[in-house]
């Protein structure tokens, strides 16, 4: 292992924004008195995210938080390479992959764009400041080798050019799209296109933010991570107008909700479909047609209904389905709104032009 050093030039001091200590402060209460120390590395992670790198006064820092020796702080940010021990890009630090996957299918051509474009040696700032790059070992996408991680996110089936048009983007203050850049491919699934697991009620909700095909839905970085991890923001959406929306539609027949005790509150459940004629709940993106029919089965008919569920409205449903958490993780919610209000979304607009397989009525979906 190399020697890992701190930096030779230290600020003055280091202190937790308001939003980041009121977040360490809830970690910390995770663990039993006298346990404190067990929060190191996730509290470390989040002072690295807050500056970029760690710092001696940053260490100290975390240190007289968890009640830890210095000593013992730092021995924990020299140990382990995800912590920049220096300053780092502003706006982004590539780690390239360069174990064997990577290696073979390119990774030292991305190397050498990293040295064209923002320095001739790793650590080493561009001259603007935005920038720097490192070699690192397996970064574990290896099916979509070559890639790069930049802080939480990795850029996957990489080319020279592809990395080049990353970056610039970056230094224009662009948004980029993390995970596979061949165009239409999801996660790691084959290069032509997915051939098994295609109904969206098969995934447990991990590959979900790569959002294309196969009835995935997009989602953002922050929906698919615990709801204590930055940034901090429920998946689940409380209480909005959609709930004015959903009294206003045409009722139906209200059902004995004790038919249903379970976890949560029960929300707005019906004996039948408003005016006889049921939402194709399939138009939400992680509803087949046996999800639909367990919705149906509840009580649940129309999307005005999903769009004016609460926490304890989705933690009730919940209970019924055979994945927990697939409400928030799959954005039922937000889809249900755009659709109650005669919207459409992408999904929505493929499962109408009968793209969709897993969207049509049949025995295996």
């Amino acid at each position: 292992m190399s020697v890992r050093r701190l930096h030779s030039e230290q600020p003055a001091s280091f202190d937790f924004s308001a939003e980041n200590l009121e977040w360490a402060q809830r970690v910390i209460k995770r663990y039993p008195e006298g346990r404190q120390a067990s929060a190191v590395i996730p509290i470390l992670m989040r002072a690295q995210e807050q500056e970029g790198w760690i710092s001696k006064p940053a260490i100290e820092y975390v240190a007289d938080m968890l009640s830890m020796p210095y000593i013992r702080v730092l021995e924990v940010a020299t140990f382990y390479t995800q912590f920049q021990l220096q300053p780092v890009g502003a706006k982004a630090h590539i780690q390239v992959c360069g174990t064997t996957p990577c290696m073979l299918r390119g990774a030292e051509d991305l190397i050498r764009v990293c040295k064209n474009k923002i320095a001739n040696k790793p650590f080493t700032l561009s001259e603007d400041g935005n920038f720097s790059w490192e070699e690192v070992e397996c970064a574990g996408t290896c099916v979509n080798a070559p890639m790069i991680q930049i802080f939480k996110d990795t850029y996957e089936d990489l080319t020279p050019e592809i990395l080049e048009d990353l970056i610039a983007k970056i230094d224009a203050g662009k948004e980029i799209k993390p995970g596979s850049q061949q165009e239409g491919r999801i996660g790691s699934a084959p290069a032509e296109g997915p051939v098994t697991l295609t109904d969206p009620a098969l995934y447990d909700g991990s590959v979900v933010k790569y959002g294309l095909g196969a009835g995935i839905p997009e989602e953002s970085a922050e929906e698919s991570q615990p709801a204590d991890q930055l940034p901090v923001e429920k998946a689940v959406p409380k209480e909005t107008d959609a709930k004015a929306a959903a009294s206003e539609a045409k009722p139906g027949v209200a059902i004995d909700k004790q038919a249903h005790k379970t976890d949560g509150d029960a929300p707005a459940l019906l004996e039948a479909p408003a005016d006889g004629v049921a939402d194709n709940l399939k138009e939400i993106s992680g509803i087949g047609p046996k999800i639909e029919a367990k919705l149906n089965g509840l009580g649940v008919y129309h999307f005005s209904q999903i769009a004016a569920w609460t926490d304890e409205n989705c933690a009730f449903v919940d209970a019924q389905l055979s994945f927990r958490g697939r409400i928030a993780r799959e954005n039922w919610i937000e889809q249900a709104k755009t659709l109650a209000a005669g919207g459409e979304t992408d999904f929505s607009k493929r499962v109408e032009a009968g793209e969709v397989d897993s969207s049509k009525s049949k025995g295996d979906s």
